[in-house]
């Protein structure tokens, strides 16, 4: 620009005017940069003609530093949708509640009442206490102490709420998220704490709910805060600690005698979403055990408190999910990310190496340890077969899973994969030898430090040389490439079938929250639910890969390259669930293991199982819908609400209907040979 404010204009004579004429101002320069005059062109001579000058070292070099990069588009990307988000919330919650709703009812039709206005219209009255106990990160936490790179943090959350933390200071975050990798509890220096009261996870982050739908459609018949309780926990920690640093189990058994003892002796309904299903198990057994491990309650507390429980998207026997996220920081979302986009995972990022951080951050939290698989290959299937082998692969309700068998969870190769049992070579990783790794050595990794770093080339290549891994040899596999996580977690869960549910050592808290080791309560009287989510593609077994580098990398990835329809997508074997829980670790206690008197119910204890088919949304001012089957949107599902409702005003499972599967649940539980 500074060449042109110094270039003069050129002057032209024209044949057709004598008189002189005031200077033309410069045209804009184009390709040409001919002058042109008023009437005729004029050929300007090529000495004159210009020319771009080159551009100079500098400015190639400022050109250079200007240069966009994938991160550049990933951070503009989330940008824009979380700007678009924020504006079509903002405007939806400020126009008048009847224009979203017209506008609803003239593309897809009248709405239906919400079950509590429905319920109320029939005369439902509130009757029993509503207790409410959170899954794994749907619970808001919130800082009470922490380092200097926490100053004015006092009393916020961080998690839950708009995670404004994360993007300001993330390193300073996942400190302070994270435990202590040798207790398992508080790092010195840092208190984070459960948020309490309904707020602490009636919604997770604005706009979107957990809890929030089902407390209004109580509090329309009759429902406060006086009869409704949500048994916050800190769900990073394992139950029992629980109990040695908060004192929360003592507080849930406090809060229902409470609640009992001033709603005129009337026993709660208890409802668990997710991990808070194995967190209540945990609960009933330590509330009947003697002090000083248990609760001292005796053993007819739970008769005497409890009328029915309730249990929505229940991981009983656990989750494949949970093994990808301890093995490879990952699930199937996360690895097509990393597919889309190669690198970015793995690179700095927001100043964190990402991927490793989350793993770093996730292995510390010992409460994901009890979403482990349980049953070994009794429960789901081995290298030859699978109980849901033969099934329909949702979405498609044509393609069946013929050939594929589930009970190979972790697989080194499609090949591997589809190889018959015989033909495949397993050389044993336990006692392999594990060699020295120069980045941890020479900290190289900083503070990206995961166990594999101690594993070195030869224990990642005995890991991939083993093969095929089923459910019986996952727990073997973690303790291989992650020893410290998983001594804390055998001190806390067991993941095995008891063979005599008399032995003493049943009695110890390590067993409390396996359905498979532990006893339900002395209480005939009592009604348990098993209410979830059916229709949607679900994570069964993996396909996995060892990535290029595995120096300061995380050394096995999914293979998302690997795809047969709807069965096997992006490296992952789906099957029938609501996305997150298999139908089959769902619905087997409720379907078989706990269905009438068995030595896993004693009692007798009547159980009831209610399935709820996936429908999406109609159009998108009906948010993420009425009829979802999703793991946490079900928690706005109509029909599930209502049926939690109607328990709570005082019906029973006969009364709502009985047993409600569409599934092959009932099949699936009887291909297992457990004895009951």
């Amino acid at each position: 620009m500074s060449e042109l404010r110094k270039r003069k204009p050129s002057s032209t004579n024209t044949p057709s005017s004598s008189a002189p004429k005031p200077p033309v101002p410069p045209p804009i320069p184009s390709d040409s940069d001919s002058i042109v005059s008023e009437s005729e062109p004029v050929p300007v001579p090529a000495s004159k003609q210009k020319t771009k000058p080159p551009k100079s070292d500098k400015t190639q070099e400022t050109s250079g530093a200007k240069k966009w990069s994938c991160v550049d588009s990933c951070c503009w990307l989330i940008g824009i949708i979380c700007s678009v988000w924020w504006v079509l919330l903002f405007s939806y919650n400020a126009m008048p509640a009847s224009i979203p709703q017209f506008v609803t009812e003239a593309i897809s039709g009248p709405m239906p009442d919400p079950p509590g206005v429905k319920l109320q219209k029939e005369g439902l009255k509130a009757k029993h206490p509503v207790v409410f106990v959170p899954g794994i990160v749907t619970g808001g936490l919130e800082l009470w102490e922490g380092h200097q790179c926490a100053e004015g943090l006092f009393r916020k959350r961080l998690w839950g709420g708009t995670f404004g933390e994360v993007y300001k200071r993330p390193l300073c975050w996942v400190e302070h998220m994270s435990m202590d990798n040798e207790t398992g509890l508080d790092p010195p220096g840092v208190r984070v704490r459960p948020v309490t009261g309904l707020v602490a996870a009636d919604y997770f982050a604005p706009g979107y709910f957990v809890w929030a739908v089902l407390i209004a459609n109580l509090a329309r018949i009759g429902y406060e805060e006086k009869n409704m309780y949500m048994a916050a926990y800190d769900w990073r920690i394992s139950f029992q600690n629980t109990e040695v640093r908060d004192q929360t189990l003592s507080r849930i058994k406090s809060n229902i005698e409470l609640m009992v003892s001033t709603n005129g002796g009337k026993k709660v309904v208890v409802i668990p979403h997710s991990m808070g299903v194995l967190y209540f198990l945990h609960f009933m057994k330590w509330v009947e055990a003697p002090a000083p491990m248990g609760g001292g309650g005796g053993p007819d507390w739970c008769a005497k408190h409890i009328k029915a429980l309730i249990n929505i998207g229940g991981p009983f026997l656990g989750v494949p999910k949970a093994v990808a996220g301890l093995f490879s920081a990952e699930a199937k979302d996360v690895a097509v990310a990393r597919s889309i986009a190669p690198g970015v995972l793995d690179s700095d990022f927001l100043g964190q190496t990402t991927l490793r951080h989350v793993m770093r951050m996730t292995r510390t939290w010992d409460a994901t340890m009890s979403l482990i698989p349980k049953g070994g290959d009794t429960i789901w299937g081995g290298l030859d077969w699978s109980p849901e082998e033969g099934s329909v692969c949702p979405p498609d309700k044509e393609e069946y899973s013929n050939g594929i068998n589930y009970g190979r969870m972790i697989s080194f190769g499609k090949d591997i994969a589809e190889a018959p049992a015989t033909e495949i070579d397993q050389t044993d990783f336990r006692d392999a030898e594990k060699g020295n790794n120069i980045a941890h050595s020479n900290g190289s990794c900083g503070d990206t430090w995961t166990e594999y770093h101690e594993m070195g080339w030869r224990g990642i290549k005995a890991v991939a040389d083993y093969k095929v891994y089923t459910t019986g040899s996952l727990v073997d596999l973690l303790s291989f490439v992650a020893p410290k996580m998983m001594q804390r977690g055998s001190a806390h869960y067991s993941y095995g079938i008891a063979d005599d549910l008399d032995d003493p050592k049943y009695q110890h808290y390590k067993y409390w929250s396996n359905p498979l080791e532990t006893k339900l309560p002395n209480a005939p009287e009592m009604e348990i639910f098993s209410l979830y989510g059916v229709g949607l593609p679900t994570e069964r077994a993996y396909v996995y890969k060892l990535a290029q580098s595995a120096e300061c990398y995380i050394p096995f990835q999914i293979d998302t390259s690997v795809n047969n329809g709807t069965c096997l997508k992006d490296g992952v074997y789906l099957v029938n669930g609501d996305e997150t829980v298999p139908v089959l670790s769902a619905g087997f206690m409720c379907a078989k293991g706990w269905n009438g008197k068995t030595r896993f119910n004693p009692a007798g204890i009547k159980t009831y199982i209610r399935e709820y088919v996936h429908a999406p949304p109609s159009n998108l001012l009906e948010g993420r819908g009425t009829q979802s089957g999703a793991h946490v949107d079900i928690m706005g599902n109509f029909a599930l609400i209502e049926d939690v409702v109607r328990i709570a005003a005082g019906a029973t499972g006969d009364e709502i209907g009985g047993n409600q599967v569409h599934t092959d649940i009932l099949k699936w539980s009887e291909r297992i040979k457990l004895k009951l």
